[in-house]
């Protein structure tokens, strides 16, 4: 079994499902069928057993599992998913937006470990606090 995008007019992904290759031809409008991998992200194709990089690459799909709402980009071949800030870059790679700010190097560090959230206002990483 497969993982297949329906793209609409507009090349927005609006439904993910699993099925044959056998069966996607024989919908009426299977040439809006796009093969998706499961185990692919930012185009590199992951071992779905264990979450590493697989040794075989050309298993790579698409540059992204697709989910709804993602765009799929003919020209590139690749689903990206929707821009989650207006000041996000696409990365061509990876077709994954990032941030025009590196994220702080403690994030994740320290007990308890610092957490950041985008603040698209003043284009910048802000630390989280939990009180309490």
């Amino acid at each position: 079994m497969s993982h297949f995008a329906r793209i609409n007019a507009q090349g927005i992904v609006t439904q993910v499902i699993v099925a044959e290759q056998d069966f996607i031809d024989t919908l009426p409008d299977a040439d809006s069928w796009v093969q998706t991998s499961y185990n692919t992200r930012g185009g590199k194709h992951y071992n779905p057993e264990t979450g590493e990089l697989s040794a075989d690459q050309t298993k790579a799909l698409r540059k992204n599992y697709a989910g709804i709402g993602f765009k799929y980009d003919a020209d590139r071949d690749a689903f990206i998913p929707p821009k989650p800030y207006n000041s996000w870059l696409l990365d061509e790679d990876t077709c994954l937006w990032n941030a025009p700010v590196a994220m702080p190097e403690d994030a994740g560090t320290g007990e308890p470990p610092k957490m950041y959230r985008w603040d698209e206002e003043t284009i910048n990483w802000v630390e989280v606090t939990i009180d309490g």
